[in-house]
């Protein structure tokens, strides 16, 4: 149902990243505090100095997983929001590009881009792994894009990363974010970033956002041909390694 991507207020609602692992860390959170406390309250009076250490050691422990989880959370809801609008922002969009958003998920980046188009056209594609977006389905992104707006401009479909379906040199620019690391194989990477450079039209240009893989990422465009290509510092968003990608064709 079209709801599913809508916030209680009926705003548009981009999903929680890894959202096993988000759960996992509050999971593990809640498990070492309650064993700290209980093992405290059974202990306290016989041993209080060696119940109070061993509590604070447990709790500290648990607090680094809340901790972990509460980054996650707001990298999901607030920091990549904001990682949208620099990748945008280094484009430089006229207003008339045809976009491809490789991995869209929910929309975030295709809806962010659409909304810069005047009269441009912008595809978002994806596979739909509940496992690395919570709610990851095409009506939940279909959803998005009426509440924002943009529906005359986005078109969500089907599609695989290392086999794209479009022609060679068909799009004026293409983006993808927290996508391509998902790919087990590092061949495989290899290969959904050739065929982004392959679909791209000369003089276009391309920005990638990832986890762990964007130095590699950078290699593979320059032994494409890629010129231009140019790597972020890195950020530690959802509290592991990723940096910015941009090239041009």
């Amino acid at each position: 149902m079209a709801a599913v991507a809508a916030t209680a207020n009926g705003s548009p609602d981009y999903g929680l990243d890894a959202p096993s692992i988000v759960r996992s860390m509050f999971s593990r959170a809640a498990w070492i505090i309650g064993i700290a406390l209980v093992l405290y309250v059974v202990n306290h009076s016989e041993y209080p100095g060696p119940a109070a250490r061993m509590c604070g050691v447990l709790a500290l422990i648990g607090l680094f997983f809340l901790a972990i989880g509460v980054d996650m959370v707001w990298s999901s809801r607030v920091a990549k929001l904001r990682l949208r609008d620099q990748l945008l922002d280094s484009l430089a969009l006229r207003g008339d590009e045809r976009v491809l958003d490789v991995g869209c998920g929910r929309g975030l980046l295709a809806i962010g881009a659409a909304k810069r188009l005047k009269n441009g056209k912008v595809i978002g594609i994806d596979v739909w792994s509940p496992f690395d977006l919570s709610g990851n389905t095409p009506d939940a992104a279909k959803a998005n894009v009426k509440l924002e707006g943009v529906a005359d401009k986005v078109r969500i479909e089907n599609g695989d990363a290392q086999k794209l379906v479009y022609p060679d040199n068909h799009y004026d620019v293409v983006v993808s974010s927290l996508v391509l690391h998902n790919i087990a194989e590092q061949d495989a990477r290899a290969q959904a970033v050739r065929e982004i450079f392959r679909v791209l039209k000369p003089g276009g240009k391309l920005a990638i956002f990832d986890l762990f893989r964007a130095g590699e990422y950078a290699e593979v465009l320059r032994a494409s041909g890629a010129k231009d290509v140019e790597l972020s510092k890195t950020s530690f968003l959802w509290c592991v390694p990723g940096r910015s990608l941009t090239a041009r064709k």
